[in-house]
C-alpha cells in the first residue's frame, strides 16, 4: 500500500471513528479498538487528531463528543442532541416573531430550529452568523438575509471574531434569539470567549431578548457569564425543564415559559 492510500485509509477511519463517538456521546479506547481493528496506540493517535480539530474531547481512557464547562460541543454533535426539545422551543418561539420585523439568530442549533419555522411567519429581515442558517434561509421565500461575516470556525460552523461583532454592532433589530450551553439561577453561561463576544454583541443590538434553551442546559455553569438571566425578556425551555428549576428562575421574577412536546 502506497504511502497516499495508508493516508486516504487513516483518514477514512478517523472520520468514521468520529462519527462513531458522536453517535454514543462517549466511548473508550479498547471500544474503539475493537470496533475499528487497530491498536490501542493508533486509537489514541487518532483522537490526538481528532481532537485537534475539534471534533472530539479526550479524556483518560476515551473520547467524547459532549459538552464540558471549558469545551464546547462540535457543530455535528450538536445538531442531533435533544432535537425534539429544540423543535418544541422552536415552534413557540416562532409564534412571537411580527411578519415585517427583523430578527438576529445566533449560531446555536436551537435557533436554528426557529429558522426552519422563520417561513411561517414573512416577510422578515433576518440576521446571523450561522453558515448552516444562512444556507436553509437562503431558500426561503419572503426573508430578507443578512449574513454576518468574520473569522469562519468549522468547530461552530459560524462566523466570529472581531468583524463579526462590529457587523452586529452596527445594527438593530427587533428580536434577538440566542442559546447558551449553560444557565444557572442568574447568568447564562458559555464555554469559549468568542461565542461569548458576539452574543453579547447581540443582545445589546436587539430591542427584545429571547434565551431558547433545552432542560440539559438548566442548572449549569460554563466558563464564561455570557450575561444576567435578567436582561433577557423571555426564557423559553422545553417540558421536559425540571419543575424545580423554573421555580427557581421564576421566584428571581424572570419570565419564564414551557414549550410543550
Amino acid at each position: 500500500m502506497s504511502m497516499r492510500q495508508q493516508a486516504v485509509g487513516a483518514a477514512a477511519r478517523r472520520q468514521a471513528m468520529a462519527e462513531h463517538v458522536m453517535r454514543q456521546g462517549s466511548a473508550s479506547v479498547t471500544e474503539l479498538a475493537d470496533t475499528f481493528g487497530v491498536s490501542v496506540m493508533t486509537v489514541h493517535r487518532d483522537l490526538d487528531e481528532l481532537e485537534r480539530q475539534g471534533m472530539v474531547r479526550k479524556f483518560r481512557g476515551g473520547a467524547t463528543a459532549q459538552a464540558s464547562s471549558v469545551f464546547e460541543s462540535n457543530i455535528v454533535y450538536r445538531l442531533t442532541a435533544n432535537q425534539e426539545e429544540k423543535e418544541a422551543i422552536a415552534r413557540h418561539v416562532v409564534r412571537m416573531i411580527e411578519p415585517g420585523s427583523s430578527v438576529m439568530l445566533d449560531d446555536s442549533t436551537t435557533a436554528l430550529a426557529v429558522a426552519r419555522h422563520i417561513g411561517e411567519v414573512t416577510p422578515l429581515t433576518v440576521v446571523t452568523n450561522f453558515l448552516e442558517g444562512i444556507k436553509l434561509l437562503t431558500g426561503v421565500g419572503g426573508v430578507r438575509l443578512i449574513a454576518l461575516g468574520g473569522e469562519y470556525h468549522p468547530t461552530h460552523d459560524s462566523f466570529l471574531g472581531v468583524a463579526c461583532v462590529d457587523a452586529v454592532e452596527a445594527m438593530s433589530t427587533d428580536l434577538v434569539i440566542v442559546s447558551t450551553s449553560a444557565i444557572s439561577d442568574r447568568y447564562a453561561f458559555h464555554q469559549e470567549q468568542e461565542i461569548v463576544l458576539v452574543k453579547r454583541a447581540m443582545l445589546n443590538s436587539g430591542t427584545r431578548r429571547v434565551l431558547a434553551i433545552d432542560h440539559s442546559k438548566l442548572e449549569r455553569v460554563a466558563l464564561h457569564r455570557v450575561a444576567p438571566l435578567d436582561s433577557f425578556d423571555l426564557i423559553v425551555v422545553d417540558g421536559r425543564a425540571p419543575a424545580s428549576a423554573i421555580d427557581r428562575l421564576r421566584e428571581r421574577h424572570l419570565n419564564v415559559e414551557v414549550a410543550e412536546l
